[in-house]
């Protein structure tokens, strides 16, 4: 591939490169199925964190992994088919990542793939509850199905709630309507009694990649006319960008300054089903 392209390319669209170029050294007559990280690339599942240097594929037969390859031994129920590779359906990917990775970036894919209809909240938590007893991961993928809501518009945003579930600050509800003796303002990100929480990223504010820093602030100065209508309803407002998301006492100390406190314990169940 010409260098100009591969360095134009998102990080997503890198791994399924490699997980195509892959394909074409395996055997077709193979059994294997891209799961994991791989699958969640041809699916288009975001990732907080870098994405691996090999593919995953899940097969049933006892073959040894290679440098760029790695082969997780597993039954599979079902797969589908997607850009002609053989992939783990949405609902297997999401539940692979959660018992194999991190929580931020499980429920990132789970948000992305609940707000894009690939799969149902029901299929999730179905998935996450056919794991075995006492199986490696079984109760993180359950938290993840748990967790999981469309609502969330980026990576970015479930990665705040990621945190803020670790943090045991109150569980805030979504999308958030904001009006005045005007009409609707808007929609905040985050929303607790009083406060609302905004997870400032470029897309939202449409700073495309590679703008200057004056395009960036003449964007980004557009949304304050908004913000000052949300506090003049005397909600206060918390303000974040991924660098705080990523530092979870960052984030928090945002918050905290609004109001915001982490509580003795996780209480983001107590009105509802409690992973098991």
């Amino acid at each position: 591939m010409r260098a100009d392209l591969w360095a134009e390319m998102p990080p997503v669209t890198r791994h399924a490169a490699l997980v195509h170029a892959t394909a074409l050294c395996c055997d077709p007559d193979s059994d294997a199925v891209y799961s994991h990280e791989s699958a969640a690339a041809l699916w288009g599942l975001p990732r907080i964190e870098p994405w691996p240097q090999l593919a995953h594929v899940t097969s049933v037969r006892a073959v040894r992994s290679s440098a760029r390859l790695r082969r997780h031994e597993c039954e599979l129920n079902a797969y589908m088919v997607r850009n002609g590779l053989r992939v783990t359906t949405p609902e297997r990917t999401v539940v692979d990542l959660a018992r194999t990775g991190s929580l931020v970036t499980a429920l990132a894919a789970a948000d992305h793939a609940l707000r894009h209809e690939l799969t149902t909240a029901d299929n999730l938590v179905e998935e996450a509850s056919d794991i075995p007893v006492r199986a490696r991961g079984r109760t993180a993928a359950k938290l993840v199905a748990e967790l999981a809501d469309g609502r969330s518009m980026s990576a970015g945003e479930s990665l705040s709630r990621a945190q803020m579930f670790v943090l045991n600050l109150p569980r805030p509800d979504l999308q958030v309507k904001c009006e005045d003796e005007s009409g609707l303002i808007g929609f905040a990100d985050f929303g607790w009694q009083g406060v609302v929480g905004e997870f400032d990223g470029k897309v939202k504010y449409r700073v495309p990649e590679g703008a200057s820093g004056q395009e960036a602030t003449a964007a980004l100065w557009k949304e304050k006319p908004r913000e000052d209508r949300i506090r003049a309803t005397d909600l206060r407002v918390a303000r974040w960008v991924y660098a705080d998301a990523l530092v979870p006492g960052r984030m928090a100390a945002k918050l905290a300054g609004q109001g915001i406190r982490a509580q003795p314990r996780n209480a983001w169940f107590d009105l509802g089903r409690a992973p098991a």
